[in-house]
């Protein structure tokens, strides 16, 4: 699609839509009309926002900015509309969108069209951010080792275009748009990106060279309503790629399991409780490869500095991305081995009088939370809590495995929550208003080898912006403790 000159709607006026609104000025100097169904919203700031993001005061003036109803006018002189991951699809605007024949895309579709290099894409219902950080560290590593080979070999850049990358970016769900760096690609860049069903809806065209689907388990049904629906668009990120791409699944996931077999892509499984014959997999503490001949070692599980088995899985996805892409086996081990935890996903925060305090705010879903309680190695006050996405919440609570002493509820699930424990038989629920309250009991009522972890198994939204506010806000409950 030519958006040279177009005229689009940017739907939405979070970080995404003003990293879309950004890109199509730069790019394509389009026409650009910045929407949003908040009223609250201050226009004037919208427009200086996206104009920073082109790096010239003269873009607010390029940038038509509408807050509330948007009038049905503007709808029909439209050539495109990029939505950003919030908006759900099936809105009665959207919808009416389509039935005027509006061709619709999301921030990775328009990104993608407007970007170079090769994209390797990570999708999942958990592990996303963690796998992402770890791929992107890798392939930066990567970079560095072709450039100092070629010095040392003296190879002519003429040989072979592998020997040419230069620039990794790290984007897409993890907090980076897309779209702010898409422009700034060469043939020699080489995106890792994190992807979100939310973005997948809405992609047409968008193949990545190297993708993986870490696991699926139900989330986000408040917005794809059934699960058959959320699978669906978490298996699209295969949907364009053909018989030189790569797929990395999950053996452990059923669902994906059976999915590889019908994909028309390479495709390399990992697995933490099978030894397969070709593949990723974890022989006890090593973390192995084999290409169906040769067995290699990755790593031993002891060389890590993150944990727990869903973090072995991790590495696994991310070693695979790495090897199908062609990363020789010594920096993929180097990089691993020197890999520290994501922000917010099973964070050491600190310890105070014998008791260690960890943020796994990134648990926002009770499978996400499993994972961290089974990370723990200690009696364990447990703070979860927050907001309804229509889970369930008995598995997690089975997953305590006599660990958790106290689970301190907060937010607008924590009746729903206490009641699921109850049903569980486990009864040593603690209800409170606040985070800083949740701490304080934590506080007073841990001992000296116990851990405090925060891991919600829901959403943040209600009481925070997002998950990583609920974490600094977390981190800083903790550090102002008594030491």
């Amino acid at each position: 699609m030519d958006l040279k000159n177009s005229r689009v709607l940017v739907f939405g006026a979070g970080k995404s839509g003003i990293g879309a609104a950004g890109l199509l000025l730069r790019a394509f100097a389009a026409e650009v009309i910045l929407y949003d169904g908040n009223e609250q919203l201050d226009k004037d700031e919208l427009a200086a926002k996206v104009a920073a993001s082109t790096e010239s005061s003269a873009s607010a003036n390029q940038v038509r900015v509408i807050l509330g109803e948007l009038p049905s006018e503007v709808i029909g002189g439209l050539d495109l509309v990029v939505l950003s991951p919030g908006v759900p699809t099936d809105l009665p605007l959207v919808k009416a969108m389509r039935e005027r024949d509006v061709r619709i895309w999301g921030e990775v579709e328009l990104a993608w069209e407007c970007g170079k290099g090769d994209v390797l894409a990570v999708t999942g219902t958990n592990g996303k951010t963690t796998t992402t950080s770890l791929l992107g560290e890798i392939m930066k590593n990567y970079v560095k080792w072709l450039r100092e080979w070629k010095n040392e070999e003296g190879v002519s850049d003429a040989v072979t275009a592998d020997w040419k990358k230069d620039r990794v970016y790290v984007v897409g769900n993890i907090g980076n748009p897309y779209t702010d760096v898409a422009d700034r690609m060469t043939e020699g860049t080489i995106t890792v990106a994190e992807l979100s069903s939310f973005q997948l809806e809405t992609i047409e065209r968008f193949a990545p060279r190297v993708s993986a689907i870490l696991n699926i388990t139900p989330d986000h049904l408040n917005r794809h309503h059934t699960m058959e629906e959320y699978i669906r668009v978490k298996e699209r990120i295969t949907e364009n790629q053909n018989r030189k791409d790569a797929c990395i699944l999950n053996y452990e996931d059923e669902i994906l399991r059976e999915f590889g077999k019908g994909l028309k892509t390479k495709v390399i499984y990992f697995s933490s409780l099978h030894k397969l014959d070709k593949g990723l997999f974890l022989d006890g503490n090593q973390i192995c490869y084999c290409d169906g001949e040769e067995e290699t070692l990755i790593c031993s599980t002891d060389e890590l500095n993150i944990l727990g088995r869903h973090n072995h899985e991790n590495v696994m996805a991310a070693a695979g991305m790495a090897l199908a892409y062609g990363v020789p086996i010594e920096v993929i081990r180097g990089t691993v081995c020197a890999f520290q935890a994501v922000e917010h996903r099973i964070e050491y925060v600190t310890e105070k009088k014998g008791v260690v305090y960890y943020n796994d705010s990134k648990g926002t879903n009770p499978d996400a939370a499993i994972k961290g309680i089974q990370a723990m190695n200690r009696p364990t006050l447990l703070i979860g809590g927050g907001y309804d996405k229509n889970s369930s919440y008995e598995e997690w609570i089975q997953a305590f495995d006599g660990k958790v002493k106290y689970l301190v509820l907060i937010g607008q699930t924590r009746e729903k929550i206490a009641k699921a424990a109850k049903s569980c038989g486990f009864e040593d629920c603690v209800l409170k208003d606040s985070l800083e309250e949740a701490v304080a009991f934590c506080a007073e009522n841990a001992v000296n080898g116990d851990a405090v972890l925060l891991s919600p198994a829901c959403a943040s939204w209600g009481m925070f912006p997002n998950y990583e506010e609920r974490g600094r806000q977390f981190k800083e409950l903790v550090n102002q403790l008594d030491g």
